[in-house]
């Protein structure tokens, strides 16, 4: 939401004869200055891992996970199968006895976790991941069994000799298991007109990550996003010959899976800002436009320092592509594939321009593009995103198709760049881009699609007054809420717009676009391919702002505390307006924000003053004298509605 989008207000000036300005006093202030601006102890300590200033210590380590995958895709059994190695590095200073995956497609079983926590009500099921073999090599390229144990979308692997610290272990695994249909939510595989479309995603078993907050982080995946170790993939996906792929990574081997002119076309696309169609619709029924007509290809993508990969596969698929300019004169590929019924230049013929000018300016503004491309997918897995290619809708179009295109490509940024844990800290991860799609909302094509607005605040409300809903609500829960302990009704207005528009005041009213933008970047330049914890972001953000934010952070992030500020009273100097007038002001919440005060006089002019959350340090009332020569006619808190004050009537002084 575009929570910087000013409201401006005409006041309108009213008749005045004295100072009959004060308002009916306001019931006594249940405000307490010692619970708001008391000593904060963060989370996470300060430790050689990670220092005081917020960035990552001396001793920050992580451990590395890197993929071969080979892969078949059965469209007529519906089923995946595939090997893999798995080379895992042990850069932390302790030996491993065991070590845990994460294999997500048990979440289909219908033992699942998820059937009791997630309440999706579903009602099909699989066997989930099917181990075929699981060993781990020795001395000679020899290879053994490792025992393991299964416990939900987990499985611990027990190790005959501990991997010893900064040692290496390379696992060999095969395993498959059957693809769900449209019900398969983040992973599905669904019929468009013309043929079927498979989005495949948490297809691998994946490493979990051990870190230096909990050793092994093994939260279930009950449905809320992922936690996962970085490293380099090799993957290799056999489909039928008439499918186009399109993968996280770079192509590796064109020559063997697209034409001669689909290639040539890829050349084009890699040097034009305007789109280039790879595969027309018209040339989607055409065998001229795969190198084969029947058998299956083999497909080759490689990612580097990536901590995941998805892919998707049809024979439908229309595919374009154009260039992306990057900072320091680097380029990436903005790429989409949609079936034939999603073009048109209001729908997905816009998808590429989109995801190009959205990869641009997040680039330009926060951190570059680290990825060779950057893909969007029509199918039926829709809004959901994965290192360089993100998953969307056949039918969106217009505002629609911007809003969610440039917001799952902004997950590039958090958490795919900076790899927060998702399955624990939610606003790390949606709050935080859903901040930074405001800028591009405002930025792409002069605003057409702007001001940002989602579905929760679409009723007509302010920026600043429709998150009164969440702070008025006292069932919702602090913005620190596990990821998947957020009730249906209150996730998206928690962690993603009370976050962002968290950010939004951060920015806006309290540091300045100067200072925060400042801290943003370093952060995220700081924690670019590691793991940051929210202590880590409240640490560099205050150090890096150079502001003290624990009455900020207390109020906004660690609590749902409301804002009530209010007019509480203004007598002139005296008696006499034209000796000035003095004006005081409650605070009656608990939460503590920089607020403006507006005042209008008789002449029509207006004069502000700006107070600085230090205002309520050690008191909940202030009082303060404004020079002036001219009657009164209106004071008004927050005049421009920028922050969420509870109670706008006591905010307006009036004669």
């Amino acid at each position: 939401m575009n929570f910087r989008h000013v409201f401006l207000r005409h006041l309108t000036a009213a008749l005045y004869c004295g100072i009959a300005i004060a308002q009916t006093p306001t019931a006594q202030t249940a405000y307490d200055p010692n619970k708001t601006f008391a000593p904060l102890t963060l989370p996470d300590p300060v430790n050689s891992y990670r220092a005081g200033n917020g960035a990552p210590g001396p001793d920050y380590w992580q451990n590395t996970a890197d993929y071969e995958i080979h892969a078949n895709l059965d469209t007529t059994g519906k089923q995946l199968s595939a090997t893999e190695v798995l080379t895992y590095t042990n850069n932390s200073p302790t030996p491993l006895p065991s070590l845990w995956m994460q294999v997500e497609q048990n979440s289909y079983r219908k033992d699942a976790r998820a059937n009791a926590a997630g309440g999706r009500g579903r009602t099909q099921f699989t066997e989930g991941m099917v181990f075929d073999s699981v060993e781990v090599e020795t001395t000679g390229g020899r290879t053994a069994k490792v025992d393991y144990v299964v416990s939900d979308t987990r499985v611990q692997l027990r190790l005959a000799q501990p991997l010893k610290a900064k040692g290496q272990v390379k696992l060999h695994i095969a395993y498959h298991y059957a693809i769900p249909g449209t019900w398969g939510n983040r992973t599905s595989w669904g019929m468009s007109k013309k043929a079927e479309i498979y989005d495949m995603a948490q297809w691998y078993p994946r490493m979990a990550v051990y870190d230096d907050l909990r050793g092994w982080d093994t939260e279930p995946f009950i449905g809320s996003e992922f936690y996962l170790e970085y490293g380099h993939f090799d993957y290799f996906v056999t489909a039928p010959a008439n499918m186009m792929l399109v993968g996280s990574g770079e192509l590796k081997n064109p020559q063997d899976v697209l034409t001669k002119a689909q290639i040539d076309r890829l050349a084009q696309a890699r040097a034009s800002d305007k789109t280039v169609m790879i595969r027309t619709p018209e040339e989607v029924d055409s065998p001229a436009s795969r190198p084969k007509a029947s058998g299956t290809l083999t497909w080759h993508f490689h990612m580097d320092n990536t901590r995941d990969v998805a892919f998707s596969a049809s024979s439908a698929f229309v595919i374009d592509a154009a260039r992306i300019n990057l900072p320091d004169g680097k380029t990436s590929l903005a790429m989409s594939a949609y079936p034939p019924e999603s073009a048109g230049e209001e729908a997905w013929g816009q998808s590429t321009a989109v995801m190009k000018h959205a990869v641009e300016q997040f680039s330009k503004k926060w951190f570059p593009y680290p990825y060779p491309a950057a893909i969007n997918v029509a199918g039926f897995s829709t809004g959901m995103e994965y290192p360089g290619i993100v998953f969307d809708g056949i039918p969106d179009k217009g505002k629609q198709l911007f809003w969610i295109s440039a917001h799952e490509i902004g997950h590039t940024w958090f958490p795919m760049i900076v790899g927060s844990n998702e399955r624990r800290n939610a606003f790390m991860d949606e709050g935080f881009n859903t901040f930074i799609d405001i800028f591009e909302s405002d930025e792409f094509e002069g605003g057409k699609f702007g001001p940002k607005r989602d579905s929760e605040y679409s009723a007509g409300g302010e920026p600043a007054d429709t998150i009164l809903k969440v702070l008025n609500n006292a069932a919702a829960p602090s913005i620190l809420t596990r990821a998947d302990g957020f009730t249906g009704a209150l996730t998206h207005p928690v962690s993603y717009f009370k976050a962002a528009y968290g950010l939004t005041l951060l920015r806006e009213q309290i540091l300045g676009p100067e200072r925060f933008d400042w801290a943003f970047r370093k952060y995220i330049q700081d924690w670019a391919f590691k793991h940051p914890s929210p202590s880590d972001f409240f640490r560099e953000m205050e150090s890096e702002g150079g502001e003290d934010l624990a009455y900020f952070w207390r109020g906004w992030f660690l609590n749902n505390w409301t804002l009530d500020m209010a007019v509480k009273d203004a007598q002139y100097v005296k008696g006499d307006f034209k000796q000035g007038v003095t004006i005081t002001i409650a605070n009656l919440g608990q939460l503590v924000l920089p607020n403006t005060v507006q005042v209008t006089f008789g002449d029509s002019s207006t004069t502000r003053v700006r107070l600085p959350a230090e205002t309520w340090l050690n008191k909940g009332t202030y009082a303060f004298t404004l020079d002036s020569t001219q009657p009164v006619v209106t004071i008004t808190l927050d005049p421009d509605h920028v922050i969420p004050d509870n109670d706008r009537v006591n905010d307006v002084l009036k004669k």
